[in-house]
């Protein structure tokens, strides 16, 4: 235990060195400092940094809507001729918690196949995820002599909510922070509801605006009957079609079912065209790819528009059939633009539209102030502790103290290593980790007085002291880590915050308190080699 090869010893002030380092940005300003050094400092808080707090949820109603929109594209494909079936003739329209599937063509006694329309749909319709074994996502069932309806079970809500509201802390977490280096904070509340923390954020309108876009981006074929067009322009849109337009384009009658949805786009970024004019590329992916080199060779000649929340972006003449899966939107956009849209089309369709229930803007002076209080805090904890600690052990105390100092240090090097937020409850975990640390040195400082008691010598005395305590410190500390790690895992916010930093502190305080602190035991004694631990 009191053994300290060179190497032991260079990696012991590697950890101090680089520990110094990495939390040095946190408490210094570094603007002028070499490259080579660390510049990021810890992450703060909302509480701490100030910013915007947003509380949104997504409504079921819109979730399963949405899922029945998709669903439909399988079900025109399951309608489709095969090999062996013939096209079952029909329109698909979705309103709400429904779709209607309309046959539209009757044998030669007048009677519609609605029992080969339902087998057909139930082939691709899918396991119901997650619940009773032979449950089916949807419920197919004829509702007249010519009408099958597809509806949505309880059971398959709930999961199709639980579904929406991961996909949608992902796309928005895409949306907020594209590169992932802010330092948001989302977090579920509730079957529907997710919170969304940004500290340095000071304008919530820019978040409302970035989110409050679907990003749902089709590819639907257009028909460009100029008779169609003219009768959707009075009002009489022919089934099957809806009448959108864009900025460019005009109005156009598209196929309501896409072609191909945000599902099948791999990525998309900002570019320029010929003309050094800001576009957007993406690229399918290998889905998608295949989905569009069909339609482009079925639709030869026709013109498909690109459609981004109801908005026509672009509608390009289909001249041949197109491989590889690159597409491009031009049109007038500026660079801004351009970055806004590839990042909303790169995150992905919102499963539905979130609705904001609460915002909150947080001054960055109370962040200040918290600051100073946690500051002050920790400096008076860390003083106490030093004054009472050198009081009742005397040099070994003071060697206690500057093992508690390092503890600190390398609890905000760790957070930097771990891109983890520090909030006002987790400088709260801080001071008490000073609290808890010292009790492994009060442990093994007891216990070198009682050896010394006993008639030992200094240097087995000190011997008999670290290892005769180690296992009774290593259990304190485990178990308080697992104290920790059920608050982390149990807890929210505020509380995971607190989890976080008192289980660092809780790890290298381990590290501090035996290694650190017998490392300057040993080098004192051999120094001045004394006959009795002044203890």
């Amino acid at each position: 235990m009191l053994q300290f090869p060179p190497w032991k010893i260079f990696l012991v002030l590697a950890v101090i060195v680089w520990g110094t380092l990495m939390a040095l940005p946190s408490v210094a300003n570094m603007s002028g400092a070499p490259s080579w050094l660390p510049q990021k400092p810890v992450n703060l808080g909302l509480d701490l940094r100030g910013g915007v707090y947003l509380e949104m949820e997504i409504r079921p109603e819109e979730v399963v809507e949405g899922r029945l929109a998709v669903f439909s594209r399988d079900v025109r494909s399951a309608l489709a001729p095969t090999d062996t079936l013939g096209r079952v003739a029909h329109l698909a329209e979705v309103k709400g918690r429904v779709m209607t599937v309309k046959l539209t063509k009757a044998d030669a006694a007048g009677n519609f196949p609605v029992a080969d329309a339902i087998a057909r749909i139930n082939k691709v319709n899918g396991p119901l995820e997650g619940g009773l074994a032979g449950g089916k996502m949807f419920d197919v069932a004829q509702t007249g002599p010519d009408t099958v309806s597809i509806t949505v079970p309880a059971n398959s809500e709930s999961l199709m909510v639980a579904d929406a509201l991961a996909k949608t802390e992902t796309i928005v977490a895409r949306r907020v922070d594209p590169d992932g280096v802010a330092e948001i904070s989302l977090t579920p509340s509730g079957s529907n509801r997710l919170i969304l923390e940004a500290p340095g954020e000071p304008n919530p309108q820019r978040l409302k605006d970035l989110l409050n876009r679907d990003g749902r981006m089709t590819f639907n074929i257009v028909d460009d009957s100029p008779s169609s067009l003219a009768a959707a322009q009075a009002g009489v849109v022919k089934p099957g079609y809806t009448l959108l337009s864009g900025p460019t384009t005009g109005p156009l009658l598209v196929r309501s079912i896409p072609e191909i949805v945000g599902s099948d786009i791999a990525n998309a970024s900002q570019g320029n065209d010929e003309a050094n004019r800001p576009q957007i590329n993406f690229r399918l992916n290998s889905n998608g790819a295949r989905k569009f080199f069909e339609t482009t060779s079925q639709n030869t000649n026709k013109r498909f528009a690109i459609v981004l929340d109801d908005v026509v972006m672009s509608a390009p003449n289909i001249n041949e059939p197109i491989a590889g899966g690159n597409v491009r939107i031009t049109g007038d956009f500026t660079i801004e633009e351009a970055q806004d849209l590839a990042a909303i089309i790169s995150a992905g369709e919102m499963p539905a539209k979130v609705q904001f229930l609460d915002q909150r803007v947080v001054s960055s002076t109370l962040g200040e102030d918290s600051i100073e209080a946690g500051y002050t805090a920790a400096i008076v904890g860390l003083l106490f502790v030093g004054v009472l600690m050198v009081l009742a052990y005397g040099l070994q105390g003071l060697f206690a103290v500057i093992s508690l100092a390092l503890n600190i240090v390398l609890v905000f090097a760790c957070l930097v290593l771990m891109n983890a937020t520090l909030t006002l409850p987790g400088i709260g975990g801080i001071v008490l980790t000073l609290g808890m640390s010292v009790d492994a040195n009060v442990l093994v400082f007891e216990r070198i007085r009682e050896e010394q008691r006993s008639g030992r010598s200094a240097w087995t005395a000190v011997q008999a002291g670290y290892e005769r305590a180690f296992a009774t410190i290593m259990d304190a500390n485990i178990t308080l880590l697992f104290a920790a790690a059920v608050l982390y895992v149990m807890g929210s916010g505020p509380v995971k915050g607190f989890a976080v930093t008192l289980a660092l502190g809780n790890i290298t305080s381990v590290f501090t308190s035996v290694i650190v602190t017998c490392m300057l035991t040993v080098f004192w004694m051999k120094l001045t080699k004394p006959k009795r631990f002044a203890i």
